[in-house]
């Protein structure tokens, strides 16, 4: 029987992770090489890339790809470089979202202002883009031995919001962000039975995460909260590693809730 040290053990592997240059992508690229895996990370912006890759501490065993995942002629063209610089693949983390700010025209507003343009934006970067992602990698990862898809889904996929969390904010819920994520979660059911045996497909749907929100939503945020607080990226990590490597062998299709018990309500 392997230890769980040895079933933890990413050695020889290669993890591509989308939206790597952001803060969760960073943290679990970080995770990642501490398991000994080679990482590849996926961005649109080269310069907040080069810095991910520096705070990582750079390497022969990470890599970064500028990519637009809304793209589609860009996404087709990410086998070919992940072949030529690492020879295969094993795990692929979609982690890259469209979250939008307040800024964005049509996003963090009511119901009835929600644009149709943002609307698809979202689903395309953040449903479209997962699919054919795996649609193109697949075939590498089922060629690894320990094929493996991890999407990052989100708590809204899963529970209607509480508006009244951002009463008094500029920040919103947007339906293409919530239906867009509960996406995620159905397809990865759907891979997960269609890829098997030879990849495994899982999601993990995060609670909020603390990104200097205005303290009037972290203090209701908290008291709906079981556990008190918002999450941080470090909280994530661990799941994420579970579901990346053995230590999950025997599970696909499943949808895990790190969410500070947010949804035990």
């Amino acid at each position: 029987m392997k230890s769980v040290t040895e079933l933890a053990d990413m050695g020889g592997r290669t993890v591509v992770i989308t939206g790597g240059a952001g803060h969760l992508g960073r943290a679990m690229a970080a995770a990642m090489l501490e398991t000994g895996a080679s990482v590849a990370l996926l961005d649109r912006d080269e310069s907040a890339l080069a810095a991910a890759a520096e705070s990582l501490g750079g390497g022969d065993e990470l890599a970064s790809f500028a990519v637009d995942l809304a793209s589609e002629d860009q996404r087709a063209a990410l086998p070919a470089r992940i072949a030529t610089r690492f020879g295969g693949l094993d795990v692929l983390v979609n982690n890259a979202a469209f979250v939008g700010d307040s800024t964005l025209e049509g996003w963090a507003v009511p119901f009835s202002e929600q644009r149709i343009d943002t609307w698809r934006r979202a689903i395309e970067v953040n449903l479209t883009a997962p699919f054919h992602l795996v649609q193109l990698l697949h075939s590498m990862l089922a060629a690894s031995g320990h094929g493996a898809v991890v999407n990052i889904a989100s708590l809204y996929g899963v529970l209607g919001p509480d508006m009244s969390l951002y009463e008094g904010t500029q920040m919103g819920n947007p339906a293409a962000y919530a239906a867009s994520k509960g996406g995620v979660i159905q397809l990865t059911r759907w891979l997960a039975t269609t890829l098997a045996p030879n990849v495994r497909a899982n999601c993990i749907s995060p609670g909020g995460l603390a990104r200097g929100q205005p303290s009037s939503f972290v203090d209701k945020y908290d008291k709906r909260t079981p556990l008190g607080r918002m999450g941080t990226e470090e909280d994530l990590v661990g799941a994420v590693v579970y579901l990346a490597s053995d230590l999950s062998r025997w599970v696909t299709g499943q949808n895990i809730m790190v969410d500070g018990g947010f949804s035990a309500w």
